[in-house]
């Protein structure tokens, strides 16, 4: 799990990032999810550089914390097991009765 560097380009500037190459594919797409950002701030002002770039990521953590409180769903893991587990022993005592008409 070593990090190697990736060359990235937003908004026609060059950088150079450490990733994981597990990780690749995951931040090629953050950056093109960025780099649409900051066009769509930059063509609905005159913003640009620093500004620009602070404006799309004040944007985008805001969807990520809209996301965030709008989810209703609270997954319990442990109960969720339970529940998987209770429906595989009926599919199975199921199959069972099944293979017994045969």
């Amino acid at each position: 799990m070593s990090a190697t560097t990736l060359d990235i380009t937003l908004r026609g500037k060059e950088y150079r990032v450490a990733c994981a190459p597990e990780e690749r594919e995951g931040l090629l797409a953050a950056v093109d999810y960025v780099n649409e950002k900051m066009g769509d701030i930059a063509g609905q002002t005159k913003s640009a550089g620093e500004r620009l770039a602070v404006m799309a990521a004040l944007n985008i953590a805001h969807e990520l914390l809209t996301l965030k409180q709008g989810s209703d769903i609270l997954v319990d893991a442990d109960n969720l097991q339970r529940r998987i587990i209770s429906i595989e022993a009926r599919l199975d005592a199921m199959i069972a009765e099944q293979q017994d008409l045969f």
